[in-house]
């Protein structure tokens, strides 16, 4: 499952022991995040969607 912290909160992933991001995670739908999400720490999310790549630039006309 896909979460981000709730506004003004800092999770720490049990495992990494690093923060979660601002911009969210994916995490294992495990008993810890379940909590944290019942605990209103984190909250469900959508994953930002990747950047398009850029268009190759169309060749110059002489």
């Amino acid at each position: 499952m896909f979460v981000k912290p709730a506004p003004d909160r800092f999770v720490r992933d049990p495992e990494s022991k690093r923060l979660l991001p601002d911009d969210g995670a994916e995490v294992p739908q495990a008993g810890y995040w379940m909590r944290r999400l019942r605990d209103g720490d984190v909250i469900p999310a959508t994953p930002a969607a990747p950047a398009a790549p850029a268009a190759p630039a169309a060749p110059a006309k002489e």
